[in-house]
């Protein structure tokens, strides 16, 4: 068991969702499916409890806790990219099942869970800071998905 594991809360999906993050992204995978040993609140004996699963590396469980606590986007998992092939990817793959796009490189998934599908070379020119960080910051504030050749662009100048 890893010290430190991220636990999101879904209603009832836990287990579906754990599948798509496991297909969608490399290095992820689910690696146990845990049934309720009784009925609690939002379940009965024998109902998907938790998922343990990984999504890019990090261990992650899913609990199937009812509605009590929808996600937010106070929480999200930021996906750095290479290309703009590599950020269509995800980004479809997010909005396409069922998610839906929002500002600035975020999606969320149709289970609630936000997303930052994030180019390198946008991270690269934040952190060069002064004219060039501007330049990128302000073109990324126009986007939904990311835009690779307008941030390369802003770059430049």
């Amino acid at each position: 068991m890893h010290k430190n594991t991220i636990c999101l809360w879904f209603d009832k999906d836990a287990e579906e969702a754990a599948r798509f993050y496991a297909a969608t992204f490399p290095d992820s995978r689910v690696t146990a499916v845990h049934h309720a040993p009784a009925d609690y609140p939002s379940g009965k004996a024998g109902d998907v409890l938790t998922v343990e699963f990984a999504v890019a590396g990090i261990p992650c469980l899913g609990l199937n806790g009812g509605p009590a606590f929808p996600h937010t986007a106070a929480f999200s998992f930021q996906i750095a990219t290479d290309d703009q092939e590599e950020t269509d990817s995800y980004w479809n793959a997010i909005v396409g099942n069922g998610g839906a796009e929002n500002a600035c490189g975020w999606c969320q998934d149709r289970w609630g869970v936000s997303w930052q599908i994030t180019p390198r070379v946008l991270t690269e020119a934040l952190a060069a800071g002064g004219a060039e960080a501007r330049r990128a910051f302000e073109a990324m504030m126009t986007m939904g998905k990311i835009d690779v050749a307008a941030i390369e662009a802003a770059r430049r100048g």
